[in-house]
């Protein structure tokens, strides 16, 4: 995909992150009409992993009609056009393994945004998730223009609990109820980190520290 200029402060869409310093190399990149397949797989394997922190509507909300796959890359697309999510899937070894997000950008003033994601069970433990968060929160914070990147968990997702305590996020306390995931409202534990908390580095380089 050809790279597009910066569009009045907002961060440039489509682009590739990538960490070579781990083999194979770990790379965030957009999500493909041809990946359908994969991505297919990936989820399908990984539904019952997945569900306890998946978003879900409640009650009352308008239902959502699903949509073909063709049709979610192309909406993932046009919402980092708007600049208003930079979305990307995991690759490993040429391998879709998970999917990380930043999302709900607001620019002017505020300059913030939120980051989520999820991986592949068959590949946990192996550090992927926190190089993943580490990659685009630098980038959001960096060439993405973003002062301010959040991270909130549920209190009982011990493996992103230990991500966020890994990459020296600031623990913000218990947002109650604060979003629907698994059929209820859940509690969750808020993570920032903000340019200044950076002081000139990375999260990639705190984790050459651990």
């Amino acid at each position: 995909m050809p790279w597009r200029p910066h569009r009045d402060g907002q961060a440039r869409w489509p682009i590739v992150l990538r960490d070579s310093s781990v083999d194979p190399p770990l790379v965030l990149r957009p999500l493909r009409l041809d990946d359908e397949r994969d991505w297919q797989r990936v989820r399908r394997d990984n539904a019952a992993h997945v569900q306890p922190w998946e978003p879900t509507l409640p009650p009352g909300a308008p239902a959502r009609h699903p949509v073909s796959f063709r049709q979610f890359v192309r909406d993932l697309d046009a919402e980092a056009r708007a600049d208003r999510a930079l979305p990307w899937c995991i690759e490993v070894g040429g391998r879709i393994v998970g999917q990380v997000h930043l999302f709900g950008i607001v620019r002017a003033a505020q300059q913030s945004g939120a980051a989520g994601y999820w991986l592949d069970e068959s590949v946990t433990g192996r550090g992927i998730a926190t190089r993943a968060l580490a990659l685009a929160v630098d980038h959001a914070l960096g060439e993405g223009g973003l002062h301010r990147v959040e991270v909130n968990i549920r209190l009982d997702n011990e493996r992103s609990l230990r991500v966020a305590e890994r990459l020296g996020l600031r623990d913000e306390g218990v947002r109650e109820r604060f979003l629907h995931i698994d059929g209820a409202w859940r509690d969750h534990r808020s993570f920032a980190v903000t340019s200044e908390d950076l002081q000139g580095a990375t999260l990639m380089a705190r984790l050459s520290q651990v």
